[in-house]
């Protein structure tokens, strides 16, 4: 458990708010219910499946410019539509089923966001049997120190995302020392764009790798900070 946790009861540091359950949590975490309870069970927590990741790429990628508790709220619908993200489903779309999905007030509907995610989903299946080897060998997932659920991927998606965990991960106090990009969220973003990827910008790629445990942004002082396991 990490010895920056917050003590239920105690004063919440800069940048976080105690909640009736004396835990702090960031800002953005404390804004409603919904975000909360995403927060606390979720984000940061690693995922390692191709179904999880593609999910999670694909909502990045309909957020941007928009607040993550709008993508939230739509994603039970964003599940139903898009076939549980299943990348082979999604990728066998036609003209038909885009045209449904533009019509769905229970998504966000944007056509290059839906062309996007379509051709990821083809994308995804194109790499399924890719192997990829770390891009930073000191990174916790690298070798032995991998104390994540399971095994570290190393092929598909999972391997390629993974394969971008840096050897340290940020340890922000306050809201403004989190990064929106790193050298790694970089490199991930010109991966997938060379794979036939859309959307997937740096900041995209970097929000990504947060929200999946690639890297440990809780702010210190937040009771969440080291609750993936891997970065203590």
């Amino acid at each position: 458990m990490s010895t920056d946790e917050t003590t239920p009861g105690a004063a919440a540091p800069a940048d976080l708010v105690t909640g009736d359950d004396g835990l702090a949590r960031p800002v953005w975490a404390a804004l409603s219910p919904l975000l909360r309870e995403y927060y606390d069970r979720e984000w940061g927590m690693p995922v390692t499946d191709e179904r999880g990741l593609y999910e999670r790429l694909t909502l990045e990628g309909f957020q941007s410019g928009l607040s993550w508790r709008t993508v939230l709220a739509k994603r039970p619908r964003f599940r139903e539509v898009f076939a549980g993200f299943d990348p082979d489903t999604v990728a066998a779309f036609g003209e038909a089923e885009r045209q449904a999905l533009l019509q769905d007030a229970g998504i966000i509907r944007n056509r290059l966001k839906i062309a996007a995610a379509v051709a990821n989903a083809a994308a995804v299946a194109a790499i399924r049997q890719e192997r990829f080897t770390p891009l930073q060998v000191g990174s916790p997932g690298a070798g032995p120190g991998w104390t994540g659920e399971g095994d570290r991927p190393n092929v598909g998606l999972a391997g390629l995302v993974w394969a971008h965990q840096p050897a340290a991960t940020p340890r922000p106090r306050t809201a403004d020392e989190v990064p929106s990009a790193s050298d790694e969220s970089r490199a991930l973003a010109g991966a997938l764009k060379q794979r036939g990827f859309r959307f997937v910008g740096p900041t995209t790629c970097f929000a990504l790798m947060e929200a999946v445990g690639v890297v440990d942004t809780h702010l210190l002082g937040s009771w969440r900070r080291g609750a993936s396991g891997i970065w203590g």
